[in-house]
């Protein structure tokens, strides 16, 4: 078993489920939540090297340049409709990013 892949799966699966959280639950705890475990996300893949790692690279990113303006938005602006929007983009640039690490294992499981 590979640890490193766990670990970054496991970022990665975890940023998905804490944004689908502060959509549950309009908190700014929970939204900074998100945008903290996105972002350790984000820098895990920056050293993946492999089939797709620029595209997963791209989908984090986008998710971080919408979780970090919906924070800005809920606390400084307070403007709750505007967070939630930005955090719906962030949910789907991330359930991209789950579908690209799932393409990516079938196709590392072919190799073997």
């Amino acid at each position: 078993m590979d640890w490193g892949k766990v670990i970054y799966v496991f970022f990665s699966l975890m940023s998905l489920t804490s944004i689908a959280g502060f959509l549950y639950d309009h908190t700014a705890i929970s939204l900074f939540i998100a945008a903290s475990v996105n972002l350790i996300s984000t820098v895990l893949k920056i050293g993946v090297r492999n089939l797709l790692s620029a595209e997963l690279l791209a989908s984090s990113l986008v998710a971080d340049l919408h979780l970090i303006p919906a924070f800005i938005f809920f606390v400084i602006v307070g403007n709750v409709q505007w967070a939630i929007a930005l955090a719906i983009g962030a949910l789907i640039a991330n359930v991209f990013s789950m579908g690209l690490v799932y393409v990516e294992s079938l196709k590392t499981k072919e190799e073997y």
